[in-house]
Order: C-alpha cells, then structure tokens, then sequence
C-alpha cells in the first residue's frame, strides 16, 4: 500500500479545518462531521482550539483512500502560527491549498502559496464554500490567475453557484491544454498534429502535478460535500506518493513534539529511509550529537494511530523514549537542513504573574511550551526574576495566556509587546588582556577584534593565531563564549553580522608540585578563557560602537482607488514608509516598509481609511538603524561585562583593578 503525507494549508477561515473534516468523513473514518462552531472536530483537539474555533497546533489523521494511505496533517491558518506550519512543510509529499470562494485570495494565501512553490511541494487548489452567497468561480480563476499562479488547471465547472445546491461538474476544460503543452514539448507536438487524447491530456496534468509544474483547481463545498469527490481523485491521482528506502539508512526528522499523560515526551517524526524498531538505539539531534532507545512507537493509519514494532520510510509515526528530543532534529542519518521558509519572531513580552502564582511551576511550563514550538523563545532575567518571551504577535500572546492558564493553572499577563532588535557594530575595535599582568586575573591571553559583516552574514569567528599555539580545547572556549556573550550587545541587544577575530593567545602550561596533584594557581585551564573572553569582547564592541536595528516589515496594501489620500496620513503616523502606488482600475497597490511593532496597530486602522475593503500583506523584510526617539535598551541577564568590578565580583567572587 502506497503512502501519501499530505499537508491541508489555507488562511484562517477559510474551512481548512472543516474540509479535514468532510475528507474523514468521505472516507468512512468518522460517522459525523465535526463543527468548529461546536468545537468537535477531530484535529483540534486542545480546549483553547475548540473554544476560539481556531488552530493552533498541527495535527495529523490518516485515512485510507483506495491503495492508498493517507496521512492528513491539519495546519494552523493564522499567521502568528505560521512557526507549526514551516515544521510541517518539511515533511510533506503534496499539500492542498483551501481557497475560500466568497472571500477570494487573502494576504496569507499569498505567503502559503509562495512558499509552497519555493519549495516545490505539489499543490492542489480547493476552492471552498461554493455554497456561499457572493462565491464566484471565473473572477476568482482571475485573481488566482494573477496573485497566485497562472499555471492552474480548472477540474470543472460550477452550478448553481452560491446556494445551498452548490455543484461542482468534474471535467478539463479547453484551456488546460494550453497551461500543460507551455511545460512538455510531446503534448505540443501531438497537439499541433490534432492527436492529442484524452487519457494523453491526464497523463500529462498527472505528470506536471507531481512535478510542481502545474496546479489543479477543484471546487467545491466542506459544509455540503460539493467536489469533495473529485478533489479526493485528485489527490490520489495527481499527487506523488512517499518515496524512500525501507532497507536504506535509518533517516527521519521530528516535526512535532508534545507530552504525554504522564509527562513523557512524545516526538512526532517522518521517516525519509530505513526502518526504525522499537528498543533499537539510534543518534538523534541537529547534529546527531544525542543518542537513544527508542521504546515505543505507533504509526498512523485508518483513522488512528496505533502501536507497532516498527516504521518503515514514507510513513508518519509517534515516538517514545527520547527525552531529550526537540523539533527539527534529525533521526539517524541526519538530512539537509530544509532551512528556515519563515521569518523568526520580531517581538517581544515580558510574562508578569498575577500573585501567588509559583515561579519555577511558570518557568517550567514556559519552558514545555518553548519545546512544542522552539521559534518561541524564552529568556531569563535572573536579577529581575523575569522571563520574556519573543512572538509573532498578538493573537499568539493570548494563546500563551490561555494555555498557561487552562494547562497549567498558572495565571499571567503581559507587558506591551516591543520589537525585538538587534546590534550591529558600526566600525571595528580591538582590545587584549595579557597572563600576569594588572587588572587581568584570569590565568588566559585574549586579544579579540571585532569587525562589521555584511548585513545577514551571522556571526563568524577566525584566528589571527596559529592554531597549535595552545589546546584546541582553549581556542573552543574563546569560540563559544565570544558566541555566548555577542547575545547581549552594547544596549542588551543580540550583536549579529560580524567577524571576531582572536589575535593574541597565551596560557600557563600545566604545573604540579613534587609528590602533589594539579595546581590551578600555576595552570591555564578551559575556566580562564571563558572567563576573560567577555571582558576583552565587551572592551572590543565598546570601541567599536553598535547600532540598534529595530525589525521593518515589507506591506502590501490593496485598496480602493480613493484611498490613498486617506490612508497615507495612518502610515505616515506608524512610521511606515510608502514606496510605490500603483492603481488598477478601481482599486490600487500601495507598497512600502513599516516597523514590526506597528503592523498589528495598522491592521486595526486600515479598515477606517478604506472603508472596510483595505487588505494588509506583511512579512518581515530586514533590519534597519533606529532613527526615532531614543535608542531602546534591554536589560541585560549576563554577568554585564562592561561594567568590570560587577562582572568580577559575580565571576570571580574579587575585584579587579
């Protein structure tokens, strides 16, 4: 039996909850469809998902289709989520991208869309709520035609379209064949010589699907069942089925991690090659650096998952004994890194527990919610006995809210959500503390010079120093805590896209007393690099200087053509920036920079200027300097190395000169 992973993606609202759904149902595995509106669907199975009828976690049902297997994986549609659905991607043999017919293309389906091309994941288009009044079928082939893609292939045709007997007549148009001979040169060829068949034509668009070439439109309706069998023909037919070696290498990756009743973690994994067992010991992490046994699995089929001694390539399956797993390690033989399709989170909060509220029970369960989804990531002031969590925004906050209080029994608010900047160092500086002499009382020689990179070149750290002048055990310390310490810059910030180059060296050998053991007073060791290393960085980064970046989000808006004249003022009070306008017919393109922190305040004012027909489309776009107001400060959690007699007294427990 074949295998297909396939992934359901669409903008909230659009019924891609509610098309799982009818899918199950179609394919017998429930009796009843579920209501979002009544929070019983299958896959959103948390309390806050069917309370605000949203989803927040990916989830994967299987059922059955003909000789094939397959696994569903239900994805969130909000974009603050869009972090569930990037680790979902990475696993998926073709996806269905719902469309809603009353509501057309939205700025999420754009971003979808864009990345499921990007990655070449074969597509089908649902067109749902068929049955809606103000569905449409040749307007919206236009606006997918022209925001989406133009190399769609219609299935059919509607009838009756916008009532409740919405129908959906299974059929190629004449057009198709003029969107499949613009990728195969036989099909043109037959065509011009008139000996073009029909089972040729569907050979064709199957071929083309499988590749991401072209992408089939069904219509239909979630509610009513409307085109839910011809879409699920499509899905067999027209999209690849899990490929892979079940005698290769064993090669898996972890998409989904959660706990289970007894708080053991439960890892969610594809498997790419070979055959993982249960009890067998296998290298997991990034890196392959972790290992463990696997002691017990269960793999998704007919509706469920159910326990085996085993999963072969091509499936999904539930792993247990792994402690130390996390999201997007590799299993076994580590894959290429598919990288990151989104933007990490741009802002920031910090979580305030009401009183009473247990500290270390609310840093444990931040800490299990940071595990579930690593883009969220956590940062703790011991000082201030504060931690903060970085966001895509707000709807995202008032789930972590919500979850910590419906799971947890931890209450909690927020303080104003901030942009989350970073540092970039605005020229080059050098500095060096030598063995043995005043104010150094590390037994290490540091020298370290920092200098600019390229904007989104990262970190990179090079020697000036020959590298058998010392333990490489020595030279690693330098390198990591240089990397350790560049997280909290001149104003707090995380320093990034620079070069640090160490270029002085020096230690104490190893020295011992007569009949007496090691003697630290005389020796170097891996302590003293780590712990001169800040203070030469920080003296480095200060003679340098940083500039604070704060995040700009690129926007798109489409409005009415009238609407510029009032909607420039709002921008121009955002600190947003309009590049271009274009107008196009009644409506117009305005596009241009806004900074991240704005975007959600934007979104609630667009409707007023536009009358309600304003449509937002945002993704982050760079950093750029800070050039309003005063240049934002964040509290630091470290040893604070610029200020040396505090940094000596928390490292060395005495003052330097």
């Amino acid at each position: 039996m074949h295998v297909l992973n396939l992934g359901i993606l669409a903008r909230v609202d659009a019924g891609r909850t509610s098309l799982t759904e009818r899918l199950l149902h179609s394919a017998g595995v429930i009796d009843e469809i579920g209501s979002v509106d009544d929070g019983s669907t299958r896959t959103d199975t948390l309390a806050l998902e069917r309370r605000r009828g949203i989803t927040v976690k990916s989830a994967v049902v299987s059922f059955p289709l003909d000789d094939v297997t397959v696994n569903l994986l239900d994805t969130p549609g909000h974009p603050d989520f869009i972090a569930e659905v990037e680790r979902v991607l990475g696993v998926l043999d073709g996806a269905v991208l719902v469309v809603s017919a009353a509501e057309g293309v939205q700025a999420q389906t754009r971003v979808l869309m864009r990345t499921l091309q990007r990655l070449r994941i074969p597509t089908l288009l649902f067109v749902n709520k068929i049955d809606r009044r103000g569905a449409r079928e040749a307007d919206l082939l236009r606006a997918v035609s022209a925001r989406l893609t133009p190399a769609i292939v219609p299935m059919g045709t509607t009838g009756r379209l916008g009532t409740p007997g919405a129908r959906f007549v299974p059929g190629l148009p004449p057009a198709a064949l003029d969107v499949l001979t613009g990728h195969d040169d036989e099909l043109l060829a037959a065509y011009v010589e008139g000996a073009v068949t029909d089972e040729r034509l569907r050979t064709a668009l199957a071929e083309q699907s499988r590749q991401a070439l072209v992408h089939p439109v069904c219509f239909g309706s979630a509610l009513t069942g409307a085109g839910v069998d011809a879409l699920l023909a499509g899905v067999k037919e027209l999209l690849p089925p899990a490929g892979g070696d079940p005698d290769g290498p064993v090669s898996g990756t972890v998409f989904k991690v959660e706990r289970g009743p007894a708080g053991e973690k439960v890892a969610y994994a594809r498997m790419f090659s070979g055959t993982l067992r249960t009890r067998d010991r296998i290298p997991f992490g990034r890196d392959g650096g972790a290992e463990g046994r696997v002691t017990g699995i269960s793999v998704f089929g007919h509706g469920t998952d159910t326990r085996a001694d085993a999963v072969p390539a091509g499936r999904i399956a539930r792993l247990w004994g792994l402690a130390d797993i996390r999201v997007g390690d590799a299993i076994g033989e580590p894959r290429p890194p598919y990288g990151h399709f989104f933007a990490p989170p741009t802002l920031e909060t910090v979580v305030v527990p009401e009183p009473g509220v247990d500290q270390g029970a609310l840093h444990l369960a931040l800490t299990r919610l940071a595990e579930q989804d690593p883009l969220i990531g956590l940062r703790h002031d011991e000082v201030r006995r504060e931690t903060s969590v970085s966001l895509y925004g707000e709807v995202q906050k008032e789930v972590v809210q919500a979850t910590l209080a419906e799971e947890y029994g931890l209450d909690v608010t927020f303080r104003e959500t901030t942009p989350l900047c970073v540092e970039r160092p605005a020229g080059s500086g050098a500095a060096v503390e030598f063995i043995g002499k005043d104010p150094n009382p590390f037994l290490a020689t540091v020298g370290l010079r920092g200098d600019p990179a390229p904007a989104g070149a990262g970190v990179d750290f090079r020697l000036e120093v020959e590298l058998g002048s010392m333990s490489y055990a020595f030279f690693k310390a330098v390198e990591d805590t240089v990397r350790e310490t560049l997280e909290q810059g001149l104003y707090g910030w995380r320093v990034t896209d620079c070069t640090v180059t160490m270029t002085h060296s020096g230690y104490w050998p190893r020295q011992s007393h007569a009949h007496q053991g090691f003697d630290k007073s005389m020796s170097s060791t891996g302590a003293d690099f780590r712990g001169v290393a800040p203070l030469v960085l920080a003296e480095a980064l200060r003679r340098a200087g940083t500039v604070v970046h704060e995040p700009m989000h690129r926007f798109r808006i489409e409005a009415p053509a009238d609407a510029p004249g009032a909607l420039l003022p709002v921008l121009t009070g955002l600190g947003a920036v309009p590049r271009t306008t274009e107008t196009r017919g009644d409506r117009c393109v305005l596009r241009g920079t806004v900074p991240a922190a704005r975007v959600h305040a934007l979104g609630q004012r667009l409707p007023g200027p536009t009358r309600g027909e304003g449509e937002l489309e945002s993704a982050f776009g760079h950093y750029a300097p800070v050039t309003r107001g005063t240049v934002p400060r964040r509290p630091r959690t470290d040893h604070n190395p610029l200020n040396r007699k505090e940094y000596l007294l928390n490292v060395t427990r005495r003052v330097g000169g």
